[in-house]
């Protein structure tokens, strides 16, 4: 009978596992299609974007007029290329937001068995098994801390990573802005 429960467990186990796995696999195939969705539509607007601009480049008939036309060709690409950097960067950041959402699910249910686990056994356990009992209730706790301090450190790594591409953004833009408007004031 024994046997069994253990068979019962292993099963139920696995199959659990399998879920897990299952989530993370709809999760990182779920961000890959968003994340080719997203390259076509910027490759289709870049493409577009290109030949737009060669139209222009082309109609140019002087000097000029060229400085004039490159400088308001310049800072729209550089908007939308920064546009698509962003976008990439919160695509990323949700996955990983989910793949840590599921990564803490697992690990909560875990633990949740381990000290059901523990408890049982301590009640079952023969005479100084409560050591062994609190040994692993000592063990479980010390990983619990350290995969919270794994999961804070995940988060505070993301949000200055956020706060990086957000500060990038602003100064490319400002540079944009600043040498479109140098390429006006010098005409």
């Amino acid at each position: 009978m024994n046997n069994n429960v253990n068979l019962e467990q292993l099963a139920a186990t696995q199959k659990a596992n399998a879920e897990v796995m299952m989530s993370l696999m709809r999760t990182a195939f779920n961000g890959v299609e968003r994340l080719a969705a997203l390259n076509m539509a910027a490759t289709r607007e870049f493409f577009n974007s290109a030949v737009s601009n060669a139209q222009q480049v082309l109609a140019v008939k002087d000097a000029n007029e060229l400085t004039k036309v490159n400088s308001t060709l310049a800072q729209p690409n550089v908007e939308k290329w920064m546009e698509y950097s962003k976008s990439v960067y919160e695509l990323v950041g949700q996955m990983q937001k989910e793949v840590t959402s599921v990564m803490e699910a697992q690990y909560n249910s875990f633990s949740q068995n381990a000290t059901s686990a523990i408890e049982k056994g301590t009640k079952s356990a023969p005479v100084g098994g409560d050591v062994f009992a609190a040994a692993m209730k000592s063990m479980l706790g010390a990983s619990t801390k350290a995969f919270d301090n794994m999961t804070s450190m995940a988060k505070q790594l993301s949000e200055i990573a956020e706060a990086n591409v957000q500060a990038a953004s602003n100064v490319t833009s400002k540079a944009v802005s600043a040498t479109a408007a140098a390429a006006k004031k010098s005409k």
